[in-house]
């Protein structure tokens, strides 16, 4: 088994790949004067279950364009020397979200990001929280792995809440089903009741509306959970809805975090902490923002990917607490 890190300046890597009980192979990595780049493994890869993790947001390190041309071009060098099976681990994919035609003459960006990845040698794409877990496993004709926070999130609702009655909302009607395997799992670990409800919201033209709210949140301890946080205003609205509605507490859950500088347009007096995980930007941690890891979530998958174990016991709700949080 070999885990190549495409991006050293994101600790998720290393920190993963020390789960999946492996130390990260070397690699080189050349930038050229004209904006071209190499990079090649710097130990044989022949024979060998080859695991590629990439942080594939923007960064420090470039764009997100930047971050896709590489790993597809280092998949494609390990799969021409000799690799058995090439895994690309990258906890946030890009272009997901179109994932079908709205308008005329649209692209379907999650389609073709597929195409890409397929094309260039991948045998397995692991992922998390995707916007559209449907329209990510249609689109891709090679295994996926798809991961989630419910566990995770379940776990930090239960450890914060205390004794006071819990609803777990969506700030959309897209988020229903996620915000629905939440609340199940935070009833299954908890062994509690837990409401549940979801904002309309509609967008045009980059305009949103959409006033109906379902679900009753008054006097309750409120989770607010989204795949993604880019502008922070579907979020935002979602909190406020719900202090209107009497809301005793309201916290907000996001498993990505594509911008650091949403955390300052989300202290708000309607929102009393916000949660993400390390799997894009990493916000500086203090009283109102917390940040989880997903690193033993990809280090166990990845290991059990390679020894052909199942990975849906990482994704039970009902596994024991502890399964994630040691290394193999």
């Amino acid at each position: 088994m070999r885990w190549f890190d495409l991006t050293p300046s994101h600790p998720l890597g290393h920190e993963a790949a020390h789960h999946a009980g492996v130390a990260p192979s070397p690699l080189e990595m050349r930038a050229f004067a004209g904006g071209e780049h190499k990079m090649r493994p710097l130990v044989s890869v022949r024979g060998q279950d080859v695991f590629v993790f990439s942080a594939l947001h923007a960064g420090p390190d470039g764009s997100v364009n930047d971050a896709l041309m590489r790993l597809l071009l280092f998949l494609a060098c390990c799969r021409r020397n000799g690799a058995a099976r090439v895994v690309a681990i990258c906890p946030w994919l890009p272009y997901m979200r179109k994932d079908r035609q709205t308008k005329a003459r649209d692209p379907v960006n999650a389609a073709e990001v597929a195409c890409l990845l397929e094309a260039a040698g991948a045998d397995c794409v692991v992922t998390a929280e995707v916007h559209n877990l449907a329209a990510f496993q249609n689109g891709f004709r090679c295994t996926t792995v798809h991961l989630d926070g419910c566990r995770l999130f379940a776990g930090e609702i239960l450890r914060r809440a205390g004794e006071a009655p819990l609803a777990v909302i969506s700030p959309d009607g897209g988020g229903v089903k996620r915000a629905e395997l939440l609340r199940e799992a935070v009833e299954q670990m908890g062994n509690r009741e837990v409401g549940f409800g979801f904002l309309e919201k509609r967008r045009s033209s980059g305009v949103v509306s959409g006033e109906l709210f379902a679900g009753d949140v008054a006097g309750k301890s409120v989770w607010i959970v989204d795949d993604m946080i880019d502008s922070g205003g579907t979020l935002l609205r979602a909190a406020l809805a719900c202090r209107a509605r009497g809301a005793a507490e309201v916290h907000l859950l996001a498993t990505h975090l594509l911008d650091p500088a949403v955390v300052d347009r989300l202290a708000d007096p309607a929102v009393d902490t916000l949660t993400v995980t390390d799997s894009a930007r990493q916000p500086e941690e203090g009283p109102r923002v917390r940040l989880l890891s997903l690193a033993p979530l990809f280090g166990h998958a990845a290991a059990r990917l390679h020894a052909g174990d199942a990975i849906g016991p990482l994704l039970d709700p009902t596994a024991p607490p502890d399964d994630l949080s040691q290394p193999r």
